[in-house]
Parts: structure tokens; sequence; C-alpha cells
């Protein structure tokens, strides 16, 4: 669970922010001061600090710069009034995380403190590489083959140079992996390292979030707003999934590795901006070329290295040692022992094509394991886990899907309008987690992994819906 800590002299915002990130599945620590605040960080350093600008005795400029000298993998977020964005801005340019204009908008806000500890984790935890199967690290890079015998050396080679990197290979190989494996043994380990998915961030947004903007440059823009690019000064951008980037932005990010500079959407302000690229995708360039929808320029720019990750079926030899690895860690992060994998089961796993490469053999493990009952992985556990990820698109689905069709007809003819909408969602909802928890055995923090919630999320939600687990329903199986 990740500690957050909130400096600031509000009394009833720091009680605000305590009860509604409780609620999110977070620990909450707060300092009136930000002499207080940077006692706590050194005695116990927390996961992300949000700090307002506006403090009594040492302002948020100096506790943000203090801290920093303590730990400058530490993300922080700002607090400002509009009246102090521009302290905020420099804030950030000086390696702050983000900024957070009063008052907050909470969807919004829970989205930059998630992010924020997504990229405190990124720049923090270790990806270690070629490691035991039987290591319980949550973040390494797995195989001895020689087709990763080789990535292990492109990875050696090109992290102590300061050259873009273009990272290749198909959707779930590990590609975060390996760009995050060069960072953190580079010369810019101490510097920020921020990761930005070109397909995740619609369109017209991802132009604004990697350059930022200038006040005025479009409606909403009210003040200036620095962008990823210009954040992560002296350190590393990863542009995951950069075959998908428009061939608009391509150009602005040809002049950054051309010009080293870049100018914030609807500013003529030219800024110098030192930072290494690592880029990743799993698209075919080349044929991406020949179309007109990627930069011929570019592509050779990005690819000064050029590191391809093989697919698992081309590595087999790699499959047992990954499954053993994940076997591992998901029982030590789940607090159980490990009950080990039968070699049919080894076998089983073997004879699949694995067409979600490392990726989907994790899931696989970590479902089998939720629902293991402390004997060791069979055959028919694995076999069923395979099926159940790739089922009859013609058969169970299709059904499932006209069953929750002919429900919805009857209540939109049945219900009042207005209530429609949250009552079906919370009938949806209630019957989801109820399965999850019989499907779990009644174990909350399994049940809270299947759904993808924090544990208190879960428990408030049971008690919303007033639901009563059953044990007669796991003891018949």
């Amino acid at each position: 669970m990740s500690t957050i800590l909130i400096i600031d002299d509000d009394d009833q915002l720091r009680k605000s922010f305590n009860k509604l990130l409780i609620e999110e599945g977070y620990d909450i620590e707060t300092a009136p001061s930000g002499e207080m605040g940077l006692e706590m960080v050194n005695t116990n350093p927390p996961d992300l600090v949000i700090l307002d600008m506006k403090l009594p005795g040492m302002n948020g400029l100096e506790t943000f710069k203090a801290i920093h000298d303590i730990e400058s993998k530490l993300p922080v977020i700002i607090m400002t009034a509009y009246g102090t964005t521009e302290t905020a801005i420099e804030a950030t340019k000086m390696g702050a995380f983000d900024y957070l204009l009063k008052p907050f908008d909470i969807p919004d806000m829970l989205t930059i403190i998630k992010q924020a500890l997504e990229a405190g984790r990124f720049m923090r935890s270790p990806v270690e590489m070629n490691v035991a199967p039987d290591k319980t690290s949550r973040e390494a890079i797995i195989g001895r083959s020689g087709l990763m015998q080789e990535v292990y050396k492109a990875i050696g080679r090109v992290s102590s140079t300061d050259v873009s990197v273009l990272i290749r290979g198909d959707s779930g190989t590990g590609k975060e992996l390996v760009a995050r494996a060069v960072y953190q043994h580079s010369l810019r380990l101490d510097k920020p390292f921020l990761i930005i998915n070109c397909v995740a961030i619609p369109e017209n947004l991802l132009e604004s979030e990697l350059f930022g903007y200038e006040k005025g440059a479009f409606t909403g823009a009210v003040h200036r707003r620095v962008g990823k690019i210009e954040q992560a000064h002296g350190g590393t951008i990863f542009l995951d999934e950069i075959g998908d980037m428009p061939m608009s932005l391509q150009a602005k990010i040809l002049r950054l590795l051309q010009e080293k500079s870049i100018e914030r959407l609807g500013g003529r302000e030219t800024i110098p901006v030192d930072v290494r690229i690592i880029a990743a995708t799993n698209r075919d360039l080349e044929a991406a070329l020949a179309g007109g929808r990627f930069r011929e320029d570019l592509y050779y720019r990005l690819k000064v290295v050029t590191i391809w990750l093989p697919p698992l079926c081309e590595r087999p030899d790699d499959i047992s040692l990954l499954a053993e690895y994940f076997l591992s860690r998901y029982a030590a992060e789940m607090g159980i022992e490990n009950p080990g994998i039968t070699k049919k089961a080894i076998a089983a796993l073997n004879s699949y094509s694995w067409p979600g490469n490392v990726r989907e053999l994790a899931n696989i493990i970590q479902k089998t394991l939720i629902f293991n009952r402390g004997t060791p992985l069979s055959q028919d556990d694995i076999t069923q886990a395979i099926s159940e990820k790739n089922p009859d698109q013609n058969g169970g689905i299709k059904n499932a899907d006209q069953i929750i069709k002919q429900f919805i007809r009857r209540e939109l003819t049945a219900m009042p309008m207005e209530k429609m909408f949250d009552a079906c969602m919370d009938r949806f909802a209630s019957i989801l987690i109820k399965e999850a928890l019989n499907m779990a055995g009644g174990n909350r923090s399994r049940a809270a992994k299947l759904l993808g919630l924090s544990r208190p999320t879960l428990h408030s939600r049971i008690e919303k819906y007033n639901l009563k687990f059953e044990t007669s329903v796991t003891k018949a199986s």
C-alpha cells in the first residue's frame, strides 16, 4: 500500500485529503509545515508528497528543494492557488512531478496521484536481469536463452551512452522493463524517468501532454503548463508505442532530437531541453515508412541503437524459468506458500503458442495461483486457465451477451428513466463482486486482485450492496 504525505497548513484540507485518499486505499500522513514534513521525509520516506506552495515558515518552494536534496526520486505534487502558478511551474521545471490548482477536480487529482506513484515506483524499483527463478523480485527480466543473452548485452552496451534507443518486439515481451533497465544503468539515473504511452493519450491531448502550453493557447488554457518533456529535463523520456504517434507530433519529436529544444503549444519561445529518448513499438515501422505513416528521418534518428525482444514462442527454454519465477513472486505477494508446479503442467505451458508472450504467461500463473488450494499446479490447472483466456467467440461470449441484452431491455421498459442507469450499474456491480468473492473462497484480498480494486474499496462496495458471502458455495467444489 502506497504512503502519501500531505504538507499543508490548512487543517480542513488535510482532513479532507485524509478521508478521500484512505477510501482510495492509500496510507496517509500529514504535516502542517514544511519543517515538520522534512522531518517525516527524513525519518520514514513516503511514496509521494503533496505539497502546498504557501506555508508558514519555510515556504513550499524551499520545502520542495530540501525534499529534492534528500531524495531526488521521490515524486512531489505541488498544490497552488491561481496566483502562485508561476512558482509551481518553477518547481516543476526543477523536478516536481506536477501541480494541482485549487480548487481541485477530484478525478483529475486522483489520476495525477496514480501517475506520480507509478513514476516514483519506476524510478526507485530496480529492474533485475537474469535472476534465479526462486527470486521474488517484483520487477525482473527473466531468461537464459541465447536470444535473451543478446538482450542483456545490448542493455549493457547502450546504458552508459547517451544515444537514442529503439526497443522493438511484440506486445507483452517486456519492452518497458528493458527501457527501465537502460535508464537504471545510465548516467541519468538520478534524474527523472517519465513514461508517455502514445496510444493511451487521445491525439488532441498528446501534444499538450508532451510539450505543455501557454496561457490562451486554446479554450480552457487559463494558465501556462509545463509538458512532460520539459519536466524530464536532464533525465529520460520513454515514448511507448511510438509507431502510433501522429505525423504532426513526429516532426516535433524530430526537432527535439536534432536541436535539443521545444516550443510549448501556443508559444513562440524556444526552450532548450536536455532529455534522452528511449522509444518502443510493436509496429512494423518499415511498413509504416512505405505507407507514409512514419517519418523516415525520425526513424533513423530513433534507431541509433535497436534492441529486439524475441517473442516467447522463440525461446521455449525460458518458459519453465518464467513460470517458476512468477509462482515465487505472486505467492510472496499473496502471502501464501509457493505450491510448486508439476512436470506435466510445465509440458502444457511448453506446448502452448503464447500469442500474448511473457505478459500472458504471468497472467496465467497468477490466475491459477489465486484459485490454488495448496497443491502443485497441475496440467489440468494450466489447460483450464489457458482455455478460459481463449473462449469460443461464437459460443459462450455471444450467449452471455444475449442474456445481458435481454436483461437491459426488460429494465429499460420497467424502470423510470432517471433511475435506470444507477440501478443497472449497482445490480451488475453486486453480481460481479459476489462472484469474485465466491471464486476467491471468501478471501477479500484475492477477490480485490481479481477485480482490480483496492481492498478498502472492495470493503466499501460489499457494505454498500450488503453482500453476504456463503461459504457453502466453495465447499461444494
